[in-house]
């Protein structure tokens, strides 16, 4: 005798798929992209709202279910400590950095040509780092210094990283309206990256 699929069988993943169906996984990433973009407005709780992307991110992935606002809220608190917002404040510092960055490129100063490809690189370094250590579980949870040990231990999710970045300011420098939903995919990268790495 056949029974009639309820709503929890519908909503389950598949066995054997990492994040579930292409559909689920697009409105999941959505649904993130939103809710981290309205918890980054303070910008010093950017951090944790990346964090808690990624663990409601995660937990879909355990348990085949998917993301819903409570959940991404409970972790969002979770991770409001302190110490989390005080590394909130490191946001704004490369901000400030591609600010001074792109004024070197319209300066004539000597070294300019030098100094700024530097720069950009050590911004986007320092941003794959901030991505990886906010996909860390426990112990290691928003650890630079584990952000970083695993970035280099695994540069090739390094790579893919940087290149996640770097398609989301070309989407948000080109299409302006899709920069609330950014946060979902670069959340969700750095999840997969950590996920799939040798060191996780």
């Amino acid at each position: 005798m056949t029974h009639a699929p309820t709503a929890y069988t519908r909503d389950r993943r598949e066995p054997g798929e990492v994040f579930g169906p292409s559909f689920s996984l697009f409105a999941d990433v959505l649904l993130v992209g939103l809710l981290t973009t309205a918890a980054c407005l303070p910008v010093v709780t950017a951090p944790a709202a990346f964090a808690a992307a990624s663990a409601a991110l995660r937990q879909s992935a355990d348990h085949g279910l998917p993301v819903r606002a409570g959940t991404y809220v409970g972790h969002l608190r979770a991770h409001l400590t302190v110490r989390v917002l005080a590394v909130g404040c490191v946001p704004p510092l490369l901000a400030l950095v591609l600010l001074i960055d792109a004024a070197l490129l319209r300066s004539s100063l000597p070294g300019a040509a030098v100094v700024s490809p530097v720069l950009a690189l050590l911004t986007l370094g320092a941003m794959v780092v901030g991505l990886r250590a906010t996909a860390l579980e426990a112990p290691y949870r928003l650890s630079a210094r584990e952000g970083f040990l695993r970035s280099v231990a695994d540069p090739r999710g390094a790579l893919l990283l940087a290149g996640a970045v770097l398609l989301s300011a070309v989407l948000a420098w080109s299409i302006p309206l899709l920069t609330p939903l950014l946060p979902g995919p670069l959340a969700f990268a750095a999840t997969v990256v950590e996920l799939r790495s040798p060191a996780g």
